[in-house]
């Protein structure tokens, strides 16, 4: 495995109306993330850090939103979670 691929952070979630403007808000806020879009899963890579910005999503939505909504629709996971009640961010190393 090379350094770069060890270094990603993921995050997957089930395809649905709700994660489709999720997904989007990543894509926004993370202009190196990379989108694989199964049947019934999206995953999201990044390289070392991805960041979920509430007021992103709330943009997209046209609603609030609380991030730990992201739960109901979550699949799985790779990195370290550092959470507010602003953003949810996966990341290794530093951040």
């Amino acid at each position: 495995m090379n350094a770069i691929a060890k270094d990603k952070v993921f995050i997957a979630f089930q395809t649905n109306d709700e994660t489709r403007s999720i997904v989007e808000a990543i894509e926004a806020d993370n202009q190196e993330a990379i989108v694989i879009r199964y049947p019934a899963m999206v995953k999201i890579e990044m390289p070392g850090r991805l960041v979920i910005r509430r007021e992103t999503i709330e943009e997209l939505i046209g609603r609030a939103y609380d991030l730990r909504e992201l739960n109901l629709n979550l699949i799985s996971l790779s990195g370290n979670i550092d959470e507010s009640d602003d953003e949810f961010v996966l990341y290794w190393n530093q951040h």
